[in-house]
């Protein structure tokens, strides 16, 4: 592995890149962003993710952000996009493929990864995202248990909330959440794939069954989980 490697000059803005055995050449790239309700775990805490992207054969590149609320939303999804520009610009030096990236992300990640293939990310390059248990409409928290501590504000629901964005039609997406996960979770996945089902994009839903929000994450690294040959199958898109 390659451990802290920066994608811009503050500390937070590092990523930790994961390597398949043999020769690197052209292989295919995933970037994996963890969640934590944006306020909370680093890449060092989803480092386990890697184990299924390179037994796959590609290049895992787990990425690191900054926390709310030192910092507000803009600086976050700024932040993953210029991670997202260092694997173009750089990744090839590793051995990687920019033109064959995929991402996933969990949670407050998945809300992120969105952003890598919104209207503001024309053309993406991404050819395949996998959402695990995302949030798609940011206006529930507002009133939720988040609402002291991040202080999600009217504008940040207007610009942030994926469920009112286009996206690049290019990108296949499979939108995930756990069958024992809690009902807004579900509603929100639903809601999202119709969105960008009505774009025409190719979109997969599926139900873990037996997942809740957190052994869904945790399922990512654990060899002949479900989770598992989800993110697996991705690097082949």
């Amino acid at each position: 592995m390659a451990a802290d490697v920066p994608y811009g000059p503050d500390g937070t803005e590092t990523v930790d890149l994961f390597f398949p055995q043999g020769k690197r050449d052209r292989l295919p790239v995933h970037m994996f962003i963890h969640g934590g309700y944006w306020r909370m775990f680093s890449k060092r805490d989803y480092s386990y993710v890697a184990d299924t992207v390179t037994n796959a054969g590609g290049i895992a590149v787990i990425v690191d952000y900054a926390l709310m609320p030192s910092v507000r939303m803009a600086t976050i999804v700024d932040q993953i996009r210029r991670a997202r520009q260092w694997i173009d610009d750089n990744i090839a030096s590793y051995g990687g493929d920019p033109g064959q990236l995929t991402v996933s992300g969990h949670s407050a990640g998945a809300h992120l990864a969105t952003m890598l293939f919104d209207n503001n990310t024309r053309p993406s390059g991404v050819k395949g995202a996998l959402l695990f248990s995302g949030i798609y409409d940011l206006g529930p928290l507002q009133e939720s248990f988040l609402a002291a501590e991040i202080a999600i504000t009217d504008q940040e629901v207007e610009r942030f909330s994926p469920i009112d964005h286009s996206f690049d039609p290019g990108v296949a997406v499979a939108v995930s959440v756990g069958a024992e996960e809690t009902p807004p979770f579900h509603s929100q996945a639903a809601a999202f794939a119709e969105n960008l089902e009505r774009q025409g994009l190719v979109v997969s839903r599926m139900s873990l069954a037996g997942a809740n929000h957190m052994s869904s994450v945790r399922d990512l690294g654990l060899a002949e989980t479900p989770a598992a040959a989800l993110l697996a199958r991705l690097l082949t898109v």
